[in-house]
């Protein structure tokens, strides 16, 4: 079991939705996010004024289901947002609607670190391909002396660990059911049966496992190959599979997954898998047993609750 961590947030103006702050308890590392329409108190506050890397995020025109995101450093962070918030036709940029600093308490980031954690960090957000990066391609800082890039990979390690809580998945790494079979070296992920969904008219038919809460559906597994349901959100993403090549023709009349892929609930990837609008907790079963998906789930919980002896 993975070892538990607190995480300090602080409401700075008391409300949910102005500007935040988040530190780790034994980590030098402090940020600070907020919404583009506080900007003008955000770039007041001291941590703009220090050595930082910073996040700019906001939708993607293009993919309703996914992020644009722009990465970048500066001595004086403060300066730089200020830049960004000019329109498009001055330098600015306009698509962005929240930014998140990340800075240091003991002031001990140099320029060179932040150089060096922007190149990692627009390297693993471009790998893991959770938004759409606006940077274009990263510079290579392999110049910093060993041991700064051995603290480097603690800060960026702890970077990855509180933008998540924020709200911001791009940096999330996916532990992909495929790797984690591969490298079982991770006790501390949680893992569900294999679960199988069958289209019975198309003899389609698609494998899935639960993954530390994400619900993967398996590569190789087969999905109807067009839509055939009414409009909906889902219709999207189905289109949105088979223009990036997730899924792709298999010379049948089904398309295959070409990777594993996780949807944000059963639903979604029952929907995708049958072309259609589906119940994902009744329409996935547990592989050899038939058990319903919410039958699954309902036993888990269940096998916690605390037995009554009789007197």
């Amino acid at each position: 079991m993975s070892q538990g961590r607190s995480i300090r947030l602080f409401l700075v103006d008391g409300t949910p939705n102005g500007l935040l702050t988040a530190e780790i308890m034994n980590w030098t590392g402090h940020v600070l996010t907020g919404p583009r329409s506080k900007l003008a108190e955000l770039v007041q506050r001291p941590e703009c004024a220090r050595t930082g890397v910073y996040f700019l995020v906001g939708p993607d025109p293009d993919n309703s289901l996914r992020s644009r995101v722009y990465i970048g450093e500066s001595d004086d962070v403060a300066k730089r947002l200020k830049q960004h918030n000019r329109p498009e036709e001055q330098g600015g940029k306009d698509f962005w609607e929240r930014v998140c600093l990340v800075t240091s308490k003991d002031q001990n980031l140099t320029k060179a670190h932040v150089k060096y954690l922007e190149s990692l960090l627009i390297g693993i957000a471009g790998n893991l391909g959770r938004c759409k990066l606006v940077n274009g391609t990263a510079h290579d800082y392999a110049s910093l002396p060993e041991s700064d890039r051995a603290d480097m990979a603690f800060f960026l390690e702890q970077i990855r660990t509180v933008l998540p809580v924020l709200g911001f998945d791009f940096l999330r790494e996916l532990a992909k059911p495929s790797s984690v079979a591969v490298a079982p070296a991770a006790p501390s992920l949680s893992e569900s049966p294999r679960f199988v969904l069958e289209i019975p008219k198309s003899k389609g038919r698609a494998l899935a496992q639960e993954i530390d809460g994400e619900f993967f559906v398996l590569k190789g597994s087969r999905a109807r190959a067009e839509w055939v349901g009414t409009e909906t959100s889902y219709q999207a993403l189905y289109r949105q599979l088979s223009d990036e090549g997730m899924l792709v023709a298999d010379g049948s009349e089904h398309l295959r997954f070409s990777d594993d892929y996780a949807f944000s609930s059963p639903s979604a990837a029952a929907a995708v898998v049958c072309g259609r609008q589906a119940n994902g907790r009744t329409a996935w079963v547990v592989e050899g047993s038939g058990q319903t998906y919410a039958a699954w789930q309902e036993a888990q919980v269940a096998g916690l609750e605390p037995k009554i002896e009789s007197e």
